[in-house]
């Protein structure tokens, strides 16, 4: 009895640690098989309560009657299936009839406390069956992404979900994003993982940071292009527009387009192309656009009504030519100057970390996911990394980053360096480099001249 005790004592102590300081291997040990027990265990009580049961039918009803038993109870949607995750449960519901997707949507809190679960989230798959995916421990607060993704060419892992997902940025998916955020609230890190995730793959990088280069110009080796001021930001933008208008000559020259010629062979943009013509795709990277959109002289008014133009046609025109532009700012409304609003309309990926007001939250998602508003406006100040994402479909979720620094981005991107394209457009903006330091050796984030 005495070494029973003991091992008693020993499993509730590991357990204890384990929740500690490793939530996601107590979630995988104890939490799931007790959470799947007790949603098994009370599912239709809960489903009660919530509202989420139908009433019997007159089938029923009359077969009870003719049989002379109880009246049926009220039915509860039918599990289809129930699968443990890294980070919770997911629940598939087959609804009955009379009910809706939004009803368990709109319950999703209430069910998150009867069943005792960190967070629930829902969503149709498709008519008459539901997504319910609960998670048990809070996943943002130490981020940790699973070890096997799903990337694909122009398809980024760069965060997780609140409800244990991966979250991808897809380029062809979502050609062009914004990102906001205040000072320190994460747009770095997040920027970093992109770079980190897109440095792997075949694809030329562009960036322009006129914080005098201090974010991007120390991942140089893996970029085809950087810019550091205003001036040379117009030489390239307009470079690339340059290169957008040759690269859709090499599409027309390809079309082909007679009555012998199926529909899926007419190339209409640079995925439609053989590989051995297909131009290299570009992610051009912002790292703060009001430095572009500022000005105090007459001079300074031309360059920036050049470089929003410029801005604005790849925007509108480069996702066939396979330029993709992801803009970063703390704020980015209508007092930047005219066009801004036009660009903020060709955005389609919308990410917003913490905010200093309510309008820089609308300027992200006033115009497509009115909802992501209120969340946005309330990510705290000592959870850096934390950001809320949507779409022009109206969906979003909460996120948050890996946290990478900038010797771990440094690293990757000199170990990838030999996948930097060499454009012609673009060569003159691409910085000369010298022999990479020792990994050992720290990299100081103001100090491009030591790349």
């Amino acid at each position: 009895m005495t070494a029973l005790t003991v091992a008693l004592v020993l499993v509730v102590a590991a357990a204890l640690v384990l929740r500690w300081r490793r939530p996601a291997w107590y979630w995988l040990v104890f939490g799931a098989a007790f959470a799947a027990v007790r949603v098994l265990f009370q599912y239709t009580s809960v489903m009660d309560a919530c509202g989420l049961t139908v009433p019997p039918s007159r089938w029923r009803l009359a077969m009870a009657r003719l049989a002379n038993r109880p009246v049926p109870e009220s039915r509860a949607p039918r599990i289809l299936r129930l699968r443990p995750t890294r980070t919770g449960l997911v629940l598939r519901l087959k609804l009955r009839p009379g009910q809706d997707a939004f009803d368990v949507s709109a319950s999703c809190d209430r069910l998150r406390h009867s069943f005792a679960m960190y967070g629930v989230t829902s969503r149709e798959l498709r008519s008459g069956v539901v997504e319910v995916r609960m998670t048990g421990y809070d996943v943002l607060k130490r981020v940790q992404m699973p070890a096997r993704t799903d990337p694909a060419p122009m398809r980024v892992p760069v965060a997780l979900r609140e409800d244990g997902a991966v979250h991808y940025r897809d380029y062809r998916t979502v050609p062009h994003g914004l990102t906001l955020g205040a000072t320190e609230s994460g747009k770095s890190v997040y920027q970093r993982n992109l770079v980190a995730g897109l440095a792997p793959m075949d694809v030329a990088l562009v960036g322009i940071d006129c914080k005098q280069g201090v974010e991007l110009f120390p991942l140089a080796r893996r970029f085809s292009a950087l810019a550091d001021n205003p001036d040379t930001a117009l030489d390239l933008l307009e470079a690339l527009v340059s290169h957008m208008k040759d690269v859709y000559q090499v599409i027309r020259a390809q079309q082909r387009i007679t009555v012998n010629v199926p529909d899926a062979e007419i190339a209409a943009d640079i995925w439609d192309l053989p590989d051995h013509l297909r131009p290299v795709p570009i992610v051009v990277l912002v790292d703060e656009v009001a430095e572009l959109a500022l000005f105090a002289t007459k001079d300074e008014e031309k360059r920036r009504d050049r470089i929003i133009t410029a801005l604005v046609r790849l925007a509108q025109l480069g996702r066939a030519a396979g330029i993709y532009l992801e803009i970063c700012g703390q704020r980015f409304g209508s007092e930047l100057g005219k066009g801004i609003t036009m660009l903020r309309a060709q955005l389609t990926g919308r990410t917003a970390h913490r905010v200093n007001d309510e309008s820089s939250a609308n300027m992200a998602f006033g115009d497509i996911a009115p909802d992501a508003v209120l969340a946005a406006i309330q990510i705290p100040t000592e959870t850096p990394g934390i950001a809320v994402t949507g779409d022009s479909s109206g969906g979003w979720a909460r996120i948050r980053a890996p946290h990478t620094t900038l010797r771990q981005a440094v690293n990757l991107c000199n170990k990838h360096a030999g996948r930097t394209p060499d454009l012609a457009a673009l060569a003159p903006f691409r910085l000369v480099v010298g022999t990479p330091a020792p990994a050992s050796e720290p990299l100081a984030k103001a100090a491009p001249a030591t790349v």
